[in-house]
């Protein structure tokens, strides 16, 4: 499956930070960073099951939000892409 994942951490306090750290590199483990705070991912049903779990146990309810869009296979293909960014390579092997 494709995801979409967008977070906002609120980093006024030192553990928003970590907590903000912590998102990051967890998205980091399964997807590829599109923008500040935005990932694309490819990964199976279980991963997506792992990945939502360890959301839950970072994010402070209060203060953070993440949403997750499900696309459809193949969505990151046809993304349109204005600017610097460019078009990654999600069928490419994810070397960690």
């Amino acid at each position: 499956m494709e995801l979409l994942v967008t977070y906002d951490v609120a980093t006024t306090t030192p553990e928003g930070a970590q907590r903000l750290r912590q998102v990051a590199k967890l998205c980091e483990g399964y997807g590829m960073r599109v923008q500040k705070s935005v990932f694309e991912v490819v990964c199976s049903d279980a991963d997506w099951v792992r990945l939502n779990n360890a959301f839950q146990r970072i994010i402070d309810d209060e203060d953070d939000s993440i949403r997750v869009y499900r696309m459809d296979r193949g969505s990151f293909k046809s993304v349109t892409i204005l600017g610097r960014a460019r078009r990654l390579p999600h069928d490419d092997a994810l070397v960690l």
